[in-house]
């Protein structure tokens, strides 16, 4: 009879162990729900993660510094920015003291080689009135007619030449990676025969005085988090599921402008977060939660994660 106690005793035991673990990893994952897995950001001490981009500037033949064409200076700045919200840098517009954000130790290169050893300095100017293509409208598979360098090794950018009427109504827009993450489904996600990367609208790409409220180059972190796994903070316009980051006060309606509204439970929404379509000098901060979900994207998607050591990160 003891020994019949005492195994029902370890039973227990292991039960209870069971339990507890599966409660831990509730606690630790980045969903509003109960579906998905527990994303894992960067471990303390962790190296910071480097990603390499190339820029495509498709312009018009204007000349360097004019209209879409824009100048070296603009679009080095513009990834100064991306490195400066993405890195949480003190003295900077990306600097926050947010109890929920940190630094996510994921930072953006110029690509310093194309594949052959070529070097480069990531910018890469396109004539458009010098190629014919066909018209696949808006998206990347159209400007990839143009160039497009393989995405496991580079995160294509086309800066696009949209009139200046778009001003303002045309931003940019972005691949996401398909993973296992839940929500994943809900980003733009590439076809077999779809190309990746990211679009930004010229009068959008760095800083500027134009007359809008994306003029300090946050268009390009807010994509560049989709491109990386994040959704809007209303995700899928549900309450429940959301962005499926804890951390993000849920919401189930687009969020604009610079001041907060009441959303979902009457929690203020968070309208600093870059995933919002907020004003940019509002945007400074990813949480913890989001960070932790483009680096779980960084571990296990097999292009995103190949990225990080990609030839482009090396001097030729």
């Amino acid at each position: 009879m003891e020994k019949a106690n005492e195994s029902i005793q370890k039973l227990k035991k292991k039960a209870f162990k069971k339990i507890a673990l599966l409660i831990l990893l509730s606690i630790s994952s980045c969903s509003k729900s109960d579906e998905g897995v527990s994303p894992i950001g960067p471990e303390p001490g962790q190296e910071v993660s480097f990603l390499p981009v190339v820029v495509h500037i498709i312009h018009s033949g204007e000349t360097i510094g004019e209209g879409p064409n824009l100048s070296d200076e603009r679009i080095r700045r513009q990834i100064e920015i991306l490195n400066e919200d993405f890195r949480r840098k003190q003295g900077t517009r990306g600097f926050n003291d947010h109890p929920v954000s940190e630094d996510s130790k994921i930072e953006f290169v110029l690509a310093k080689q194309t594949t052959d050893g070529t070097p480069t300095n990531g910018i890469n100017r396109i004539n458009a009135d010098q190629v014919t293509i066909p018209d696949l409208g808006y998206n990347q598979n159209h400007y990839s007619q143009y160039d497009y360098w393989p995405p496991d090794q580079f995160i294509n950018i086309w800066v696009t030449p949209l009139p200046e009427s778009a001003m303002c109504l045309a931003l940019g827009e972005a691949t996401g990676p398909d993973t296992d993450l839940p929500g994943s489904e809900f980003l733009a996600l590439p076809g077999p025969n779809d190309s990746e990367g990211i679009l930004i609208n010229w009068m959008h790409f760095g800083e500027s005085d134009i007359d809008c409220h994306a003029k300090y180059g946050r268009t390009l972190t807010h994509e560049m988090g989709h491109y990386l796994g994040l959704l809007h903070t209303w995700g899928n316009k549900d309450c429940e599921s959301n962005d499926y980051c804890d951390d993000t006060p849920a919401v189930d309606e687009p969020v604009y402008g610079r001041i907060a509204f009441l959303g979902c439970n009457d929690e203020a929404v968070m309208i600093e977060n870059y995933m919002n379509y907020s004003e940019d000098d509002v945007m400074n901060v990813f949480t913890k939660n989001q960070i932790a979900r483009m680096h779980y994207v960084l571990k296990n998607h097999k292009g995103r994660k190949a990225l990080l050591n990609s030839i482009g990160l090396n001097n030729p």
